[in-house]
């Protein structure tokens, strides 16, 4: 299995990245985690005909923007979008004229399912959690190929996130703020919160994705935030636009 980080910013993109979005790749599905400026890369780096599953996390613009791109691909395959309560209503109101093209206007088969309770749709298990942050925010936790991925967007630091990656092969986190940053009305987490978490869950390794683009202005300062987790939780690496790690 390959991970595949599209975009890695959070909030807009700079000259350190897009907006968020990663690829799963799998020997039998594309699985893709939301769809920011980052999704609009994702024809190039699809290099078969399996179907897509894109998970939506929440509904701020940093993780959806991208989907005006849809019109763009010409997918053989079915694409299937889900997310949170309410992402149905969201994306048939956003995906309309006269923002982008309509999802029925698209040359491939689409389906929108919500979370919970649609996990038996998908021919893998998923499972679902709320987050703490405004709005509603949506964690994931995949098994794929005998691997335990967890995803922890837009979050402050909540039991949830812990349990999500409870023992996971790799957890990947939000890391918004700076290091020792905090804030009580707008939860988040910075890079000591993310890796205390991959320690309480025993998590295996820790990927720290969603820099805020107006904190994090170059990468040296990713790079700070990487060792500053890393003296908590050792096997931590701050993700890059285009890279790759193998699972």
């Amino acid at each position: 299995m390959k991970i595949i980080f599209l975009g890695t910013n959070g909030w807009y993109d700079t000259q350190t990245g897009n907006t968020l979005s990663i690829l799963l790749a799998t020997r039998e599905h594309n699985i893709v985690l939301d769809a920011g400026n980052g999704f609009t890369k994702l024809d190039r780096v699809l290099s078969n005909s399996l179907p897509i599953f894109l998970f939506l996390s929440h509904f701020h613009l940093d993780h959806l923007i991208g989907l005006h791109t849809l019109f763009k691909f010409s997918f053989s395959q079915k694409l299937t979008l889900s997310g949170p309560r309410g992402t149905e209503k969201v994306l048939r109101a956003l995906l309309k004229q006269p923002f982008t093209a309509p999802l029925d206007r698209l040359s491939y088969e689409t389906e929108i399912l919500e979370l919970p309770g649609s996990e038996d749709r998908f021919p893998f298990p998923v499972k679902a959690m709320d987050l703490v942050h405004p709005p509603l925010s949506m964690g994931y936790r995949f098994l794929l190929e005998g691997k335990k991925i967890a995803y922890c967007p837009d979050t402050g630091y909540c039991e949830n996130a812990v349990t999500l990656a409870k023992d996971a092969d790799i957890l990947i986190s939000e890391c918004s703020f700076l290091p020792g940053e905090h804030s009580a009305d707008w939860p988040h987490l910075n890079p000591q919160f993310a890796a205390r978490i991959a320690v309480e869950a025993g998590a295996g390794r820790l990927a720290l994705v969603h820099f805020d683009a107006a904190k994090y202005t170059s990468m040296e300062l990713r790079k700070k935030a990487e060792k500053e987790a890393q003296k908590i939780f050792p096997n931590t690496f701050a993700s890059e636009d285009d890279q790759v790690v193998e699972l």
